[in-house]
């Protein structure tokens, strides 16, 4: 039977092997593979319900049961469907045994999924840029698809159980891209920030929760991750502002200037003066002027894409805190 797991076999695979000797139906019961076996639907609620810690009464036909055990953690158990033989009990141990191989097998498994996850989680978070066909690449080979791009979510838990945010995220959105560095869950999740939302409010009662908007292009993931965290940080998000584009919020209001429309502009349209200044009714060395002039009160130069990227991000802590703001 260990040999069937091995080789790739699954449960049922197991079960039919242990029902030949024992002379009877055999169903192999493992809720965390998440195998599904028609017609043991039943036998799962049944093994479901006492692992959960509930006394369900044993399901007609169950004659024999063992338990599938490691640690003194009970994982699931092996029911003998109908009468076998008096050794039959020694084929349902040995059937356990497989199924505590395949829990191994479906473990190692996961951990080496979720750590190709996490390095592509962590290498966008750290600014490393890479090209948007690599990223999509690397997700698509662990099942998320983002080539429309996706929301970024931070979450904080207030007891430091991490792991247990982990297993919430990855029952409600197996496509999701997650990791845990320093304490904190950062996760990519393909799809609209309406879906992301909702699962930042089920993941609220375990944690503080950050939201990104939807970036559209997978290489700009990175600042997403970005974004949910300053969400998070509402503290440091007025800091971030304040070291960014507070002067130029407050050139415009003492001098009646447009330098924030004008930089929100010109990030909007992919840095291209001329398509800003059109975009403003204005003309190049207009624009030109202000881009030197938010140089010159920010000590930023948005013509550099490493300024660009935390103007940009100056931008959106300013959205974040713009009514809390004196005026």
């Amino acid at each position: 039977m260990v040999g069937a797991v091995l080789a790739g076999e699954g449960l049922e695979r197991i079960a039919e092997i242990a029902a030949d000797h024992v002379g009877a139906p055999v169903a192999v019961i493992v809720p965390r593979t998440g195998e599904a076996v028609d017609g043991w639907a039943v036998y799962e609620r049944y093994v479901s319900a006492r692992l959960g810690g509930s006394r369900p009464e044993r399901p007609p036909g169950v004659v024999a049961e063992v338990p599938i055990a490691s640690g003194g953690r009970e994982l699931g158990a092996v029911l003998q469907l109908g009468p076998g033989p008096p050794n039959s009990g020694e084929y349902l141990h040995m059937a356990a045994i497989a199924a505590l191989t395949k829990v191994a097998v479906v473990e190692a498994r996961d951990e080496t999924e979720q750590s190709l996850r996490g390095s592509l989680v962590e290498e966008l978070l750290s600014g490393e840029r890479i090209e948007d066909v690599e990223v999509i690449r690397r997700a698509r080979r662990m099942g998320a698809d983002l080539t429309g791009g996706a929301v970024a979510l931070c979450a904080e838990p207030g007891d430091g159980a991490a792991s247990r945010l982990l297993g919430v995220i990855s029952a409600e959105r197996p496509d999701a891209l997650a990791q845990v560095l320093d304490g904190r869950v950062y996760v990519l999740l393909p799809g609209s920030v309406e879906h992301a939302a909702a699962l930042a409010s089920r993941l609220s009662a375990q944690a503080a929760v950050g939201v990104s908007s939807r970036y559209a292009s997978a290489g700009d993931l990175g600042q997403a991750l970005e974004e949910a965290e300053l969400v998070l940080d509402v503290d440091e998000v007025r800091g971030f502002y304040d070291e960014t584009i507070a002067p130029l919020v407050h050139h415009d209001r003492e001098y009646a200037t447009d330098l924030v429309a004008t930089l929100d502009t010109y990030l909007a349209g992919d840095c291209n003066v001329r398509e800003a200044a059109h975009a403003l009714e204005v003309q190049p060395h207009t624009v030109n002027y202000r881009l030197e002039r938010m140089k010159e009160l920010s000590g930023l130069d948005p013509t550099r894409p490493e300024d660009r990227e935390r103007l940009a991000l100056g931008l959106k802590a300013y959205r974040i805190t713009r009514p809390s703001l004196p005026r």
